[in-house]
């Protein structure tokens, strides 16, 4: 910002007043970039041009290319709510909270035409028709079309059915009409008041309220078989029958509950979710998610509220008397005769983390798909969320991690694990053959293990990793971080602790274990990569274990030496190969004395083994 776009603004702000009002900042293009409301527009807007640390980033990118300012003074704070959401939506402000639901949902639509049809759409078209949900997925509105077509006989095709066309005697009945799914209205089968008697019975079951299908099935299926007409007292006992488990599978919340909505709001950086969920008659009847920018200097209570206002104007049509919400919005005061609740416990607390988990995995669904199309985004994102998690000062992009193995002390080996944006790089794996330390003493193998590997890349002036990972507690921490003091890397890399049993994260000189969230993804991370270290160091010691075994065995054999114990081991692959193959065999790999040699050997061996074994049965006797 020039001096003299500088002065300019300085003068507009001077001549604001304190008056409540809307005001307007313009760029170099002439642009609208943002709408805002206040109750004192000299205050409010003098806020964005003086210094503060407390300003985010999008606020100061904000502020440097604003060259103008314009205003409108209104009567109160609530005539400037009203305005500004008019002009954004006019207007579509880059940094106000925009509305980013691109997805369509699917609704049932009963159409407006004689003999109404009930179908599926996803567009809603205001042509008179009405219109219910929406549904938070296709399998849900799949399944109550379903049960309204199998409880209520109506037409599905597509023909004209005006009064002059079936008098005409245009049509002829269909296959529906014997399977019993219709009564022929095409051919005056049925009447309008008839079929609109059906519809009503359809409207009551989309509006959440199933007593009236109920007692219209009872009382059909009482006068059929009054009358004797048994095969159909029987069609109306299955309908019941499917009612009943149709009321089953849906989402009952609760008798108590009976007409209310329910908004919740889910916050991330630059996005935020709000979950509408509508409750007829105890069950939910509709469900969307709506997904928005958050806009520069939007309070969470103003994102709820845009987030209402659009789906009421859009959605809802309008609210129900009484609405639950996790904040209250700015919009209260605007819908009269309706009651905003924030609940602290209950049934209605219950109905509101409902609405807040469907929020959530709206958000957990459209990352998967944007990850499929974009997987750095991923990365990019569970990056930031283990920096966040694990307090780092940068992503860690580059982890490793340690692990000690030994048995008793015997064979005592270690391993190295490397992960790069959160996936293991097994061409960087190392394994460590413990080399000072006697005895089971995991302390000293990790200080060891640590000071050789940072030691080396120091010396080759490798890259240091953004994390190191050690298991175990806050013995084994303290044991690699005195190395890493030890050669001055203490600043430059940081080091957790990861304890076995319930996952507790130890920080260097903090006695007191930190917690990872559960549910989160860096936890399922780094245990990810402690359970590899552990994996690949596991493996490495059972091969050491093994080796040692075949090298005692074999090593015993008179003129057995290390080249032909390879050649052995490489044709035969095993011990028990080389005990089993014959004379020939053996000849054709070492020569036919050693050949001779090994085959006395395992012979005289068998001996002594029946020989121990007898002595085991005489001495058991």
């Amino acid at each position: 910002m020039n001096n003299t776009i500088r002065e300019h603004i300085k003068e507009q702000v001077a001549a604001l007043p304190h008056s409540p009002g809307v005001y307007q900042f313009i760029d170099r293009n002439g642009t609208i970039i943002y709408v805002g409301k206040a109750k004192s527009l000299k205050r409010r807007v003098s806020s964005y041009f003086v210094e503060n640390r407390d300003h985010s980033a999008k606020v100061i990118v904000l502020v440097r290319q604003v060259v103008d300012i314009r205003h409108i003074v209104v009567d109160s704070e609530q005539d400037a709510l009203l305005l500004e959401n008019s002009l954004i939506k006019t207007l579509q402000p880059r940094y106000n909270i925009l509305l980013k639901d691109d997805k369509t949902y699917p609704w049932i639509v009963i159409r407006r035409e004689p003999f109404p049809r009930v179908q599926s759409t996803r567009q809603l078209v205001r042509d008179g028709s009405q219109y219910f949900g929406p549904y938070g997925s296709i399998s849900t509105q799949r399944s109550l079309l379903e049960f309204i077509r199998e409880v209520i006989p109506l037409r599905t095709c597509k023909l004209n059915l005006s009064q002059s066309n079936i008098l005409a005697a245009k049509y002829g009945v269909c296959l529906q009409y014997h399977l019993g799914n219709c009564k022929a209205p095409c051919i005056g089968k049925q009447s309008e008041e008839e079929y609109a008697a059906s519809i009503s019975l359809v409207q009551s079951i989309l509006k959440g309220d199933l007593r009236p299908v109920r007692k219209w099935l009872e009382e059909e299926m009482a006068r059929a078989a009054e009358e004797l007409r048994f095969e159909a007292a029987e069609g109306y006992k299955n309908r019941l029958r499917a009612l009943n488990d149709y009321q089953s599978r849906s989402v009952i919340v609760s008798s108590k509950i009976v007409d209310c909505d329910v908004f919740s709001l889910l916050l991330d950086d630059d996005v935020a979710y709000c979950n509408f969920l509508r409750i007829r008659h105890g069950s939910i009847v509709a469900v969307q998610t709506v997904r928005l920018t958050t806009g520069i200097d939007n309070s969470e209570e103003e994102l709820l509220s845009a987030a209402i206002q659009h789906i009421v104007e859009n959605i809802a049509g309008e609210l129900a008397r009484e609405v639950i919400v996790p904040i209250m919005p700015t919009v209260a005061p605007l819908y009269d005769g309706v009651t905003f609740n924030i609940p602290k416990r209950g049934e209605k607390a219950e109905l509101l983390e409902f609405s807040l988990k469907s929020a959530r995995i709206y958000r957990a669904e459209l990352m998967k798909n944007l990850e499929i199309k974009n997987p750095e985004r991923h990365t990019e994102r569970l990056m930031n969320a283990m920096q966040k998690e694990l307090h780092l000062s940068h992503q860690p992009r580059h982890i490793e991690c340690f692990d000690n193995s030994n048995l008793q002390g015997t064979f005592p080996v270690a391993s190295c694990v490397v992960f790069r944006d959160g996936k293991p790089s097994r061409k960087e794996y190392r394994h460590f053959n413990v080399k000072t330390v006697e005895g089971p003493d995991d302390f000293a193998s990790m200080r060891e293990i640590v000071y050789r590997r940072y030691a080396r890349l120091l010396e080759e002036g490798a890259e240091l990793p953004d994390l190191i990972i050690v298991d175990g507690g806050k013995g084994q921490l303290s044991s690699a971080y005195g190395v890493l003091c030890e050669l001055g890397i203490e600043q430059r890399v940081p080091i957790v602790g990861l304890a076995k049993r319930i996952e507790e994260v130890f920080y260097p000189n903090d006695p007191m274990p930190y917690y990872l969230s559960r549910t989160g993804e860096p936890l399922k991370v780094i245990c990810h990569i402690r359970d590899e270290a552990h994996r690949f160091g596991i493996t490495f010691h059972r091969q050491k274990r093994s080796k040692a075994f075949i090298d005692s065995e074999l090593s015993h054999i008179k003129g057995i030496g290390s080249k032909s114990l390879t050649a052995l081991l490489r044709r035969f692959k095993s011990v028990n190969a080389v005990r089993d193959a014959s004379v020939e065999e053996l000849s054709d790999v070492v020569g036919e004395s050693r050949a001779r040699a090994i085959k006395e050997y395992f012979a005289w061996s068998d001996i002594c083994d029946k020989g121990e074994s007898n002595n085991n049965t005489i001495n058991n006797a």
